[in-house]
């Protein structure tokens, strides 16, 4: 590599890494949003669509120019660093930007270029990182909350299908039923309440639902994503710590050697 391409390298990788780069992007993205949300309203866009399509070409440009300056930085290891999922995250983001611009099918789907807000703000980076670890665990507790939904559906169904069948008349109407009480969406009134009239023990049926679906569920997934997210936070400040000890230790063994020889010549 020649002494100007490790200038070039030198030059950008202080530039994409520095607070008023990081600024400028996290402000292009946000302009970038707001243009596509004008662009969607024919009141703001009489006569001006063409302004804005340019504008957005623009951000698009600068947003290509980020990850050629990336890729200058930090050449093949933008790939596969330690944060080569985020790396690939921005690349394949504007490369579908492209792709939309040439099909108009899928022009609506521009507005995911916003997504790359979540790589450059640390804290929605962070808390990213932290949602997809939690994806297997999360898994686990789906499965479980659908067993129970399963075994709730059949039970309203058997029991209350008869006399309600436009809440639990089939096995697909319970479950949605079920749902509309965990979300909490008028379940008293219009669902609960109609059914205690004719069953009056069906209280318990939908508390236990309610305990075990809406209750601990939930809690169990606010756990799981708080310990992602402490999880997360450790993995992040354990490099500075150990880069900490490591410029440590050498001053460390520096002041013991000095101490022998002092010894040695009193």
């Amino acid at each position: 590599m020649g002494a100007q391409a490790v200038r070039a390298q030198v030059y950008c990788r202080a530039l994409v890494t520095g607070r008023p780069w990081q600024l400028f992007i996290i402000a292009l993205i946000v302009f970038n949003a707001a243009v596509l949300g004008i662009d969607t309203s024919s009141a703001l866009t009489a006569g001006q669509h063409r302004l804005l399509s340019t504008l957005d070409e623009l951000c698009l440009y600068v947003f290509t120019l980020e990850i050629a300056l990336r890729l200058t930085a930090f050449r093949w290891r933008f790939f596969y660093a330690r944060d080569f999922g985020w790396n690939w995250f921005d690349f394949l983001i504007v490369v579908g930007s492209y792709v939309s611009m040439e099909l108009t099918v899928l022009r609506a789907f521009r507005i995911l270029r916003v997504l790359k807000i979540l790589s450059v703000v640390p804290s929605m980076r962070l808390i990213s990182t932290a949602m997809l670890r939690t994806i297997p665990p999360m898994i686990s507790i789906g499965a479980l909350l659908m067993v129970f939904f399963y075994i709730f559906g059949v039970l309203c169904t058997n029991l209350f299908g008869q006399d309600f069948p436009e809440y639990f008349g089939s096995l697909q109407g319970s479950l949605f039923s079920l749902f509309q009480i965990m979300t909490g969406d008028s379940w008293a009134s219009a669902i609960v309440r109609p059914v205690l009239a004719v069953y009056p023990y069906a209280w318990v049926i939908f508390v236990a639902f309610i305990i075990l679906v809406t209750f601990i569920g939930i809690n169990l997934v606010v756990g799981i994503i708080v310990e992602g997210i402490n999880t997360a936070k450790s993995e992040r400040a354990r490099p500075a710590s150990t880069a900490s000890c490591l410029s440590r230790a050498p001053r460390a063994r520096l002041r013991e050697v000095a101490e022998l020889l002092w010894r040695q010549r009193h």
